[in-house]
């Protein structure tokens, strides 16, 4: 009776993935409204909903660094109507910044789709006499612990890239945690610190009226918006590679059927057309991967900054 209940669940995944979804789809992002969470979110749900046939409603649920958005997707049921956007933060910071989180970020998610890579760049105040990475690393060092870099807070995703940066350098900088970006930049652009790392969208301003100056770029190839910014990568750090990303998952036990009707859908909904254009802004690449392939991509990621994180002694209670 076992084999043939088996063989009669196998025979009904093609006709669910046929019927899913009957209903609106409910997907969470772990952050407030306005950020590039929400924007990759809004522009990848628009185009899936064309060949869903159902509606995706996007519910933000910000606070505690994402975990309490992973912790209500972890518990929903697994049917493919809960869906979550994960993010570097989620997925590949957090298991190793705070201890007894009440799930595992590996076995109880399904990884569906990388959607979008948005590249870190690293700026200077317009006081600081180094115009490259390489000059600044060597002011650095002339003076340990001189200067100070903002981030938008312990554990952020910009704190994260800067202690890598200090690691790979071997350079001492003292670090300043702000409540968000605004109050970071606030600072820096009135020369109160020194340095920053974050994505192209807020900083840009700043630079083009310059008070700021871009010293690398944390992608491996330079960015079509700052076609005379060399990497990091490029300037002595070979391998350096630092992005926000951003990819959709959901509760682990979905349907296999399930997960590659999403798959497919997400992986053709990033790499549209409205969404590629929509992307340029924020000099962001449009991804769009297998299952397999975020999921391989994040155990990347989560080696690269499990040993950045243990290496700086970064715990958040």
């Amino acid at each position: 009776m076992r084999i043939v209940a088996f063989i009669a669940a196998l025979a009904a995944l093609p006709a669910l993935a046929q019927t899913y979804p009957t209903k609106p789809v409910r997907l969470v992002v772990p952050f407030a409204p306005g950020g590039s969470s929400t924007i990759v979110a809004r522009s990848v749900a628009t185009e899936m909903e064309k060949a869903l046939g159902q509606s995706i409603v996007i519910e933000n649920k910000g606070g505690g660094g994402g975990n309490p958005a992973m912790q209500d997707v972890a518990r929903a049921d697994p049917d493919g109507y809960t869906l979550l956007i994960t993010h570097i933060g989620s997925l590949a910071l957090n298991p190793f910044l705070y201890t007894n989180l009440p799930f595992d970020v590996n076995r109880d998610f399904v990884h569906i789709s990388l959607l979008a890579k948005v590249p870190n760049i690293f700026v200077v105040h317009e006081s600081v006499p180094a115009k490259d990475a390489r000059e600044f690393v060597a002011l650095a060092k002339k003076e340990p612990g001189k200067f100070y870099y903002g981030s938008a807070g312990n554990g952020s995703a910009g704190h994260l890239a800067m202690e890598y940066f200090k690691l790979v350098a071997g350079i001492e900088l003292q670090h300043v945690p702000y409540k968000g970006t605004g109050p970071n930049l606030v600072d820096l652009v009135a020369g109160r610190t020194h340095a920053t790392s974050a994505g192209t969208p807020p900083l840009m301003p700043h630079v083009k009226a310059g008070k700021l100056r871009v010293i690398g770029v944390g992608s491996p190839k330079r960015l079509p918006s700052l076609p005379e910014s060399p990497t990091i990568a490029e300037q002595g750090f070979a391998g350096f590679e630092t992005s926000q990303w951003y990819g959709l998952s959901a509760p682990a036990k979905t349907p296999a059927a399930v997960i590659k009707r999403l798959a497919d859908e997400a992986a053709r909904a990033a790499r549209s057309p409205p969404v590629v254009e929509r992307y340029k802004a924020d000099d962001a690449e449009a991804v769009g991967s297998t299952p397999q392939e975020y999921t391989d991509f994040i155990a990347k990621e989560q080696a690269r900054w499990k040993d950045v994180i243990q290496r700086a002694n970064i715990k958040i209670d």
